[in-house]
This record gives structure tokens, C-alpha cells and sequence, in this order.
């Protein structure tokens, strides 16, 4: 029905610009309306036609790349918010032009003789300027795409938008974090899902007091995540010791996914830490628990 609506509103769409075509372009002779000779409405319908074929072309040159990148008709990538963002550009661009167009003043001699303060505005807009062209770098070049799994500068999260002038992430918090697009053009990416290997690591710090053997804590990780094994490539897990400190180690287990899944990786990231403090607790009122030979 969504589908069938979506084609229902293309149809008005194009039937409205060949209307507004026609009554633009009809011949001096041809009769036709009084007020449709007026220059504002001229030009309102010049903005019209503009406004529905930018959209109509955007729209085919969507599904189009849809069609060949294999995609459903209401998944989005890069490319989209690409068109999207180039769509509503355009648009205010038009808007800008036709408001000047309708009190009457002529945009190009506006701009020649307002040449110092079109300075000064660029100046003052630079900022808004660069995030609007790093977005469409972004959007087009595809090393970062929706639903990508990324570390920009210190935020990490999965990517759920990108606009004309921001970037949004999702972090494993739910947090909602809005970088701007100049910012994640000139920041250091790291995009876990173009990763080929999904190497998974849990880093944490244990008291040597409750460590008897690096083996025995390796074992019983494995054996906490016994029923996520079909998730996790056989033979990957490895408990390293990252440095020795004067009471404590700082450690990482490490495992490798068969393909990224962030909710499961949380999960599987809970289980082990909280093994971990289980495994401490016991350790520890295991060393503390008096020898009953002794008494």
C-alpha cells in the first residue's frame, strides 16, 4: 500500500510539472488567464518547476541506484542522504532566488554591489560552508555509510545520520551524539564494520592477591561464553596481559565475531565482566577462608 502510495504521489508530481510546463511555455497568442501574465506568478511557477524537477530527477536517480546496489526501496546508504542533502540545498537555494526575484530585485546586480558585504557574510558563513561541503564528501565517498560501527575522534557509536551539516551516533549508552561534519572529515575514523576480522576485546584490571593461574581465569571466561560459541570463531579467544603493574594486571580477553552484531557484543561484553568480578570474589574468599588444618 506504501509502495503503492509513494507512486500514486510521483504520478501527481509529474502530472503537476508538465501543468506548469505547458501554462510557462504556451505560446504569447494562446489565451489564456490575466494573472498568469503577472510577473510574480511567472515566477512563482519558475520556482514550482524547479521545485518538482530537482525532486522528480533526485527521486528517479534514488531508485535507480537503489536498483543497481540491490537495495529495499526504504533502505538508505550514504548516496541517498547524498541526494537528500543536494535536494534541500537546491531547494533553499531556488527559494533564495525567487524571494529576491519577487521584490523586485535583480540578484546579480545584488550581489555585484554588495560585493564587501558578500565577503564579509562568507567569512562569517565559512563554518556552515565547510560542514556543508566535508557532508557531501562524506556522503559520497562511502568510507563511512548508516548503521556503520565507528570511533570519530573520541566518540564511538553506530552512525544513524547524516545531513547536510551533521553527523549522528548512537552510542552503546543510547546517548545521542551529534558531531559536525567538518569535524568528522578532518578527525581520525576507525570504522569496525569494514573491518574483515570483528576482534572483539574486554579490557580489565585484576589484584594479583586473587590470581593463581592466568589459565584458570582464561578457562573460565571460555567456559562463561559456552552458549555463544556459534557466534564467536572457533579457537580466537586469547587472555592477554596488556601490562604488570606492583599489585595488579591490566589484562584483555579477546574473541573474534563470524560477523559484527553490536547488541550481541554487549552482551557477550556484560557476561565476561561480570565473570570476571565473580571470579575475583571467589578467588579472594577462597584466600581469606581460614586453613582447617592450621586450627
Amino acid at each position: 500500500m506504501a509502495k503503492k502510495n509513494k507512486w500514486i504521489r510521483i504520478t501527481i508530481e509529474a502530472v503537476l510539472l508538465l501543468i506548469l510546463t505547458a501554462t510557462k511555455f504556451l505560446p504569447d497568442d494562446f489565451p489564456r488567464f490575466p494573472v498568469l501574465q503577472e510577473d510574480h506568478v511567472i515566477t512563482l511557477i519558475s520556482f514550482g518547476i524547479l521545485l518538482l524537477a530537482t525532486r522528480l530527477i533526485l527521486k528517479f536517480t534514488g531508485w535507480w541506484y537503489r536498483k543497481q546496489a540491490h537495495m529495499t526501496p526504504d533502505q538508505d546508504d550514504n548516496v541517498i542522504y547524498g541526494l537528500s542533502n543536494l535536494y534541500y540545498l537546491l531547494i533553499v537555494t531556488f527559494g533564495v532566488l525567487t524571494a529576491l526575484r519577487l521584490f523586485g530585485i535583480d540578484y546579480r546586480d545584488l550581489f555585484t554591489s554588495l560585493s564587501i558585504v558578500a565577503a564579509a557574510i562568507a567569512i562569517i558563513s565559512k563554518d556552515f560552508i565547510t560542514e556543508i561541503i566535508s557532508g557531501f564528501i562524506i556522503s559520497f565517498s562511502r568510507q563511512i555509510n548508516a548503521n556503520d560501527y565507528v570511533k570519530i575522534g573520541e566518540n564511538k557509536g553506530k552512525i544513524i545520520d547524516i545531513n547536510l551539516t551533521k553527523t549522528t551516533l548512537i552510542n552503546e549508552d543510547d546517548d545521542i551524539i551529534i558531531i559536525p561534519n567538518n569535524r568528522v572529515f578532518s578527525s581520525e575514523i576507525i570504522n569496525y564494520t569494514r573491518r574483515e576480522i570483528k576482534k572483539i576485546s574486554t579490557e580489565f584490571e585484576i589484584d594479583l592477591k586473587v590470581l593463581d593461574s592466568v589459565e584458570q581465569l582464561e578457562n573460565e571466561l571460555i567456559e562463561t561464553l559456552k552458549e555463544y560459541r556459534k557466534f564467536i570463531q572457533k579457537n580466537s579467544y586469547n587472555l592477554k596481559i596488556v601490562q604488570i603493574k606492583k599489585d595488579h594486571l591490566q589484562m584483555k580477553f579477546q574473541y573474534i565475531l563470524h560477523q559484527v552484531d553490536r547488541d550481541l557484543e554487549r552482551t557477550i561484553r556484560r557476561k565476561v565482566a561480570r565473570q570476571v568480578v565473580r571470579f575475583a570474589r571467589h578467588q579472594q574468599s577462597t584466600t581469606e577462608s581460614p586453613d582447617p588444618v592450621a586450627e
